[in-house]
């Protein structure tokens, strides 16, 4: 089908889309209300105002669900996915021994996540135990190796210079005593309290809060150090925060056989929607509807429909045109907010030796190595092999380590592993990294506020622009999880069901 002409009118913002008016930016990441929660199991509920023809823009988690809640609403969607695979940063990789894989995206739900809980009951996906903290796991600093439970029994063996009133305290005694004030206040308050926390600490990076509770910088690397945030001194304390006090971190959860089958079992009810190898360029808008152009190894198409859904990172965004220009807000915020980098690299071994030589069942390594951080997998006793997320690493490491070809990449990390289990060569058999900052489709593994991006830029980073709206973990303050993508996705699938304005059409042009 031939080129739409430009419109020559900006478009603009249709006011009979609900909550299209300008929203302040939130305070924190308020848990799904009851409305909210049902949708997995009831649908986004209450009629339509006609049924809408929508053009999702990838085929991630957010993009998915939004696809997924229109399509139950009687709405026309089509989606556009660049890859040959669905779930976005979710990617489970599946080229090793029967029965063996790895994830280079996302691994972990916490039982706070409640949202993407429902969805897993809701398709049925099994779950089991994800193990966060394990005192058998090690702690390789300055060339000792000791476990985690001999580090917090003895804070002295580490090998960082601390006050006198910070000596003798492990680095989560330490953390608490900085924002047990702050917790104190969201246990007491509610969401209200975030109001207050963000108006004191949104301009101050977690280092100069820090600095700030009068932390020694032997503290302030110690803590570092151990909680693998090194590479997020100069982050937004406030993405710190949120993530502790909204208990991100407790009772970890994964879905047993890859965390892909989310993403799968929504591509089953969505398989005559998602239109796979479809790289969108260019977005136009009518007064009336929306142009999506991409392109396929055999050509050139488009897609029109009442509505798009935007749901690729903004780092991907910045590269598609928009032959209506956005507002200069959210031209602004797609420019300037942050994206963190990532690499993981991971080892198949014929026998999980670290299990055999040190009982070590699930949990995690801390190094001062290029490594970073080693996790270990939940125990299979189908089978001696398993998989070792063998580094993890995040901002200016994963950067240093995604600059590298493969080869080296594996050679590399085989050294440091060797250093801390010295039999991990006899054992190793293939390995393989995926280095998000380097990823065509993603170009970062998550958006992280640099200091003040939440109060500057939150506001713009969700406002629909005319008929072109957005999700995705960047659109929610979780960011870096599913919960994030899920919650942004039932949004805008809401606002568009919502919507009065539309009558019926006769389906959404795929060329």
């Amino acid at each position: 089908m031939a080129e739409s002409e430009p419109n020559s009118q900006p478009a603009t913002l249709p006011q009979h889309l609900p909550d299209a008016s300008p929203q302040p930016a939130p305070d924190a990441a308020p848990p799904p209300s009851p409305e909210t929660l049902a949708v997995p199991q009831s649908g986004l509920g209450g009629p339509a105002g006609g049924s809408r023809r929508v053009v999702v823009i990838g085929a991630g988690l957010a993009g998915l669900v939004t696809a997924f809640e229109l399509k139950r609403q009687g709405h026309r969607v089509i989606v556009l996915e660049a890859q040959n695979r669905v779930g976005g940063r979710i990617h489970t990789m599946r080229g090793f021994a029967p029965g063996l894989y790895a994830e280079a995206g996302g691994m972990r739900i916490p039982r706070a996540h409640d949202l993407t809980l429902e969805y897993c009951r809701l398709f049925d996906l099994p779950l089991r135990p994800f193990v966060m903290n394990n005192p058998k796991g090690l702690v390789y600093l300055n060339g000792e190796r000791m476990t985690i439970e001999a580090a917090n029994a003895e804070p002295s063996r580490l090998p960082f210079e601390l006050a006198d009133h910070e000596r003798g305290r492990t680095a989560d005694d330490l953390w608490e005593s900085a924002i047990g004030d702050l917790r104190a206040m969201v246990e007491h308050e509610g969401q209200a309290a975030w109001a207050e926390i963000v108006r004191r600490y949104d301009q101050f990076s977690l280092y100069e809060f820090l600095r700030e509770k009068k932390w020694s910088e032997g503290a302030i690397e110690y803590y570092a150090v151990m909680n693998f945030l090194e590479a997020d001194m100069h982050n937004a304390v406030i993405e710190i925060l949120r993530e502790d006090i909204g208990k991100a971190y407790v009772d970890m959860q994964e879905i047993a056989g890859g965390m892909d089958l989310l993403p799968k079992a929504f591509f089953g009810e969505l398989h005559r929607e998602v239109r796979l190898g479809a790289e969108v360029f260019a977005i136009d808008q009518q007064p009336d509807s929306v142009v999506v152009h991409y392109k396929t190894e055999a050509g050139r198409y488009r897609a029109v429909g009442d509505y798009a859904v935007c749901t690729v990172p903004f780092s991907v965004l910045r590269t598609i045109e928009t032959v209506q220009p956005f507002s200069h807000e959210k031209r602004r915020a797609i420019r300037q907010l942050n994206y963190h980098a990532s690499t993981k690299i991971v080892f198949q071994v014929r026998e999980r030796i670290w299990e055999k030589h040190d009982g070590i069942l699930g949990g995690a390594t801390v190094t001062d190595l290029p490594v970073r951080r080693l996790n270990y997998p939940t125990p299979d006793p189908s089978t001696e092999r398993g998989m070792l997320l063998a580094s993890y690493t995040w901002g200016q490491d994963a950067l240093q380590w995604g600059a590298m070809d493969e080869e080296t990449r594996l050679e590399e990390a085989l050294d440091d592993v060797a250093r801390i289990h010295p039999g991990i060569r006899d054992v190793y058999e293939v390995g393989a990294s995926h280095a998000w900052y380097s990823d065509r489709w993603a170009r970062g593994a998550f958006a992280m506020f640099a200091p003040e991006q939440q109060t500057e830029l939150q506001g713009a980073i969700v406002q629909p622009e005319g008929r072109v709206l957005f999700a995705g973990e960047h659109c929610s303050l979780y960011h870096a999880w599913i919960q994030g993508a899920l919650e942004s996705g039932i949004r805008a699938a809401r606002q568009i069901h919502e919507a009065t304005d539309v009558a019926e059409g006769t389906g959404i042009p795929a060329t």
